[in-house]
C-alpha cells in the first residue's frame, strides 16, 4: 500500500475545547487519615521515601496504570484496564475500560481509585497485589474524585452530567448521588472530612457540600474563569487553588471566609496545583503544560509569590504529586510518556522515568505495600512506546513549534505508536479564530500527504485534534481551508461545554483531556 493511501486510511478524532487531562486531569487530593492514634501520629510526620512506597500514573492512551518504585525511580510494570487507544475499543462487544485518567489513594493506604473518563468507570485496586477488587459504573465523563475520611466512600465528579456519584469502596456500586449543576470536574475533601469541594467546567464557582447530609452549604462564586480543570487543597484546609487551563489562570480561595483571595495570571495550559511543605517552607507547584515548565509559588498570608520556573525534562507537564516527606515532586509528562522527578530543595529535575502512554493523573502512595520491590500481577502494556514531537510549519512558512516563553507553541505535533498505528496529536494555541485548517504530513523530499482537517475556536485554539494512521513524514504543515461553518461552530461550542459528544462521518467528537 502506498504512503499516501496508508495516510488516507485512518480513523480521525477531534477533541473539543475542554482542555483542562483531564482530566485530568489531575489527580484527586486524598482526604485526611482515619482518627486513630497510630495513623494520626504517622500523618503528622514526614514519611521518608522507601521501597514500600509507590508512584502511580493514569495512562490515557495505553489505558493502564503505571506502577513505579520511587526508591529506585524504576517502573515496575503496568496494570492494564483496557486495550491501547483504538485497538478493539470501538467494537460493540468491547468490555474493557477506556480513557484511564483519574487517581486517588485511600486514607488507610490500601486502595487506589482509578477513574476512566470514556468508559465512565471507577476501579478499586489493591495496592499490595495490584489487583482490581471491584468496578463501578458511574456517571457520564467521570473525571476526578476523593475518598471520604473513613475510606468507605469515593466521591467522583461526572463532567458530562450534573452529579457527584458516591461509590462503595468495599463492595463497589453507587450508593448515592449529589446533584450540583452542570459540569462538575473534581471532588476534594477537607482534611477533617466534613466538607467536599467541587469545581466546574461550566460555571465560575466552587460548591461546598456537607459530607454527612449531602447538602450544598455554600457556593463560592467569582472565580477567575468559567472552565476549571483541576484544584488542590492545602494540608491545613485553609486554601484551595483552582486551575483554569484554557484561560491560563489560578483562583486562590480562602475556605475560612469562603471567598476568592486572588486570581493569578499564569500561562498556557495551567494545570494541576500541588501543595508541598519542606524544610525551606510552604509552597505550591503548578504544572504549565504549554511552556514545558513547573512553576513554584511561595505561600504567604497575602498574595502568593512566584519564586522560580523549573524546565521540565519533556513535553506537556500535567499531573503532579509530592513524596511523603516533601523532598521530591513527581510530574507526569503527557506528551513524552514519562515522569519528572524534581528535588524540591534545589528545584531541579534529577531524573525522568518512562511511564505508560499519555500520563494524566499522578499519585504518590506512601507505604502502599509491605514488600519492598514487589511487583505482583503487573504487565508491560504501554511501556517502551514513548511519544515524540515533530516540527510544524504554519501557513506563512514560519515554524509553529518554536516555544514562545509567554504564549507557548502555536502548533504542536506529537506522534505516538498505539495498536499498530501512529496516533498523530495536534494542539494549536495561536491560529486564526473560527477557521478550518488542513494538516499535511511532509516527507523528506517535500511531498505532502493530507492527514486531516480541524477547526479552531473563537480564540484560535484547538486543544486536541487526533488522527490514527501510518505517519511516515518528517514534519507536519498546516494550510487554511476556510471559515468554520455555522454547523461546525455549533458542534465545536457544544464540545467546549463538555456535554455534547456528537458523531459525524469519519469524525468522533469527544473531550477527555484535562
Amino acid at each position: 500500500m502506498s504512503t499516501a493511501r496508508r495516510a488516507t486510511w485512518m480513523l480521525i478524532a477531534t477533541l473539543g475545547v475542554g482542555g483542562g487531562g483531564v482530566a485530568a486531569a489531575s489527580i484527586a487530593q486524598a482526604s485526611a487519615e482515619p482518627a486513630s492514634k497510630t495513623v494520626a501520629t504517622d500523618k503528622d510526620r514526614p514519611i521518608p521515601i522507601s521501597g514500600r512506597d509507590r508512584l502511580y500514573t493514569a495512562d490515557q492512551s495505553s489505558n493502564t496504570v503505571s506502577v513505579i518504585d520511587p526508591s529506585t525511580n524504576k517502573t515496575l510494570g503496568t496494570i492494564a484496564l483496557g486495550d491501547q487507544r483504538v485497538g478493539s475499543t470501538f467494537s460493540p462487544q468491547y468490555s474493557g475500560d477506556s480513557g484511564v485518567h483519574g487517581l486517588a489513594y485511600s486514607p488507610d493506604r490500601r486502595l487506589l481509585a482509578v477513574v476512566s473518563v470514556t468508559s465512565n468507570t471507577v476501579h478499586m485496586v489493591d495496592t499490595g497485589t495490584n489487583k482490581v477488587l471491584n468496578t463501578t459504573d458511574v456517571g457520564r465523563a467521570a473525571h476526578e474524585g476523593s475518598f471520604t475520611a473513613d475510606g468507605k466512600e469515593f466521591w467522583v465528579a461526572n463532567r458530562g452530567r450534573d452529579t457527584i456519584s458516591i461509590v462503595d469502596t468495599g463492595h463497589g456500586g453507587v450508593t448515592g448521588t449529589v446533584r450540583v449543576g452542570d459540569g462538575p470536574s473534581k471532588v476534594l475533601m477537607s482534611p477533617d472530612g466534613r466538607y467536599a469541594y467541587v469545581n466546574f467546567t461550566s460555571k465560575a464557582e466552587v460548591d461546598v457540600i456537607d459530607v454527612r447530609t449531602h447538602k450544598i452549604t455554600k457556593r463560592i462564586t467569582g472565580l477567575g474563569a468559567t472552565f476549571s480543570s483541576d484544584q488542590a487543597i492545602s494540608p491545613d484546609g485553609k486554601r484551595i487553588w483552582v486551575s483554569h487551563k484554557r484561560d491560563g489562570k489560578i483562583t486562590v480561595l480562602d475556605l475560612k471566609r469562603n471567598e476568592v483571595v486572588t486570581v493569578l495570571n499564569t500561562g498556557p495550559d495551567t494545570n494541576h496545583p500541588q501543595f508541598v511543605d519542606n524544610r525551606k517552607g510552604k509552597f505550591v507547584y503548578l504544572t504549565m503544560g504549554g511552556l514545558d515548565e513547573t512553576w513554584v509559588y511561595k505561600r504567604t498570608d497575602g498574595a502568593p509569590q512566584l519564586i522560580t520556573k523549573i524546565e521540565n525534562g519533556g513535553h506537556a507537564p500535567h499531573g503532579a504529586w509530592a513524596g511523603g516527606d516533601g523532598s521530591r515532586l513527581y510530574v507526569g509528562l503527557e506528551k513524552s510518556d514519562a515522569v519528572d522527578v524534581i528535588d524540591t530543595v534545589t528545584n531541579k529535575v534529577v531524573d525522568t522515568i518512562a511511564s505508560g502512554q499519555e500520563p494524566q493523573a499522578v499519585v504518590y502512595a506512601p507505604r502502599a505495600t509491605n514488600r519492598p520491590g514487589s511487583a505482583p500481577n503487573l504487565g508491560r502494556q504501554g511501556l517502551g512506546r514513548q511519544a515524540h514531537n515533530v516540527p510544524t510549519t504554519l501557513p506563512n512558512g514560519e515554524r509553529g513549534d518554536t516555544l514562545d516563553p509567554v504564549k507557548g507553541r502555536v502548533l504542536e505535533a506529537t506522534i505516538r505508536p498505539v495498536a499498530g498505528l501512529d496516533m498523530i496529536q495536534l494542539q494549536a494555541r495561536g491560529l486564526k479564530a473560527d477557521t478550518v485548517y488542513q494538516a499535511y504530513s511532509v516527507a523528506a523530499d517535500g511531498k505532502r500527504t493530507l492527514l486531516r482537517t480541524f477547526p479552531t475556536d473563537k480564540e484560535g485554539k484547538t486543544p486536541m485534534a487526533l488522527s490514527f494512521g501510518a505517519f511516515n513524514g518528517e514534519s507536519i504543515a498546516v494550510e487554511v481551508k476556510g471559515a468554520v461553518t455555522p454547523v461546525q461552530k455549533a458542534a465545536f461550542a457544544s464540545q467546549a461545554g463538555g456535554h455534547s459528544h456528537g458523531v459525524k462521518t469519519a469524525d468522533l467528537l469527544y473531550c477527555d483531556c484535562c
